[in-house]
C-alpha cells in the first residue's frame, strides 16, 4: 500500500489545514466548507499525477498540439455526511468522473462499544474503473473499510484510491491488512492519535458538524 502526506512538504496546503483546524475561525461555515475544498483540490491535483495517460492530438486555430490526457475512468465516491464537504472539490478537477454516495456512521452500543453501520448506496458499475473513495477523516478505518467492501458489489475496479483531509497512524494500519496491497492513499496530514471516543488528536473535531451544523 503506498501511503501519501501532503503535508511532508510545505505548500499553500498549510494555510488551509490551519484554518480549518483553529477553532475561532471553525465557527464560520463556510469559511471551513470552502477550505475542505481547497484542500480537496489540491489533493485531486497531486492524485492526478497517479493516472494513466495517453497522448492525443488536439486541433487549435493554428495547427495541432499534442496533448497528454488522463484516460481512467473514475468514480468518486463520497461517505455521507461528511465526504460531501470535499466531493465538490474533486468534481471541480475531476469533472468527467462520475459518482457513488454511501452512507456509514458510528453507532454506540449498551455496552459504550462503537458499531460502524453502512446502510444508503448509489453507486455506477465500478468493474475496470479507478475508484476514489472520500472520507474527510481517517480516524480507525473501519468506515472505509466497510464501505469499500459494500462497494465491491458493484463490480471490482481496476484501482482503489483513498482520499482524506486528516489520517492516523491506526487507521492506516488497519486499512493496510484489510484492502488491496495496490491501493493508495492520500492524505493532507497525519496526526499521532485518537481519544477514547475515536475523535482524532489533534484533528478538528466533527467535520460534518463543522461542514453542516451539529446534529442531534
Amino acid at each position: 500500500m503506498q501511503i501519501h502526506n501532503l503535508q511532508q512538504a510545505n505548500s499553500i496546503l498549510n494555510r488551509y489545514l490551519a484554518e480549518i483546524r483553529d477553532v475561532e475561525i471553525q465557527n464560520d461555515l463556510l469559511r471551513f466548507r470552502k477550505n475542505m475544498e481547497r484542500i480537496s483540490e489540491i489533493l485531486a491535483y497531486e492524485i492526478s499525477k497517479s493516472f494513466d495517460y495517453e497522448t492525443e492530438i488536439i486541433q487549435t486555430p493554428l495547427g495541432v498540439s499534442n496533448i497528454n490526457l488522463p484516460k481512467d475512468k473514475l468514480v468518486i465516491a463520497s461517505i455521507l455526511r461528511a465526504g460531501l464537504v470535499m466531493h465538490n472539490g474533486f468534481l471541480n478537477r475531476f469533472d468527467r468522473a462520475e459518482n457513488a454516495f454511501v452512507s456509514a456512521y458510528r453507532e454506540e452500543t449498551k455496552d459504550h462499544s462503537v458499531k460502524i453501520k453502512v446502510e444508503y448506496k448509489a453507486c455506477p458499475d465500478l468493474t475496470a474503473k479507478t475508484l476514489l473513495i472520500v472520507d474527510p477523516m481517517l480516524a480507525t478505518g473501519q468506515s472505509m473499510a466497510l464501505v469499500y467492501k459494500s462497494l465491491l458489489a458493484n463490480g471490482t475496479p481496476k484501482k482503489i484510491i483513498i482520499a482524506s483531509t486528516i489520517a492516523t497512524p491506526q487507521a492506516l494500519s488497519y486499512l493496510e491488512t484489510v484492502l488491496p496491497a495496490t491501493t493508495s492513499i492520500w492524505t493532507a496530514a497525519i496526526d499521532p492519535e485518537l481519544n477514547d471516543k475515536s475523535y482524532i488528536i489533534p484533528g478538528l473535531g466533527d467535520a460534518g458538524d463543522l461542514a453542516y451544523g451539529k446534529k442531534l
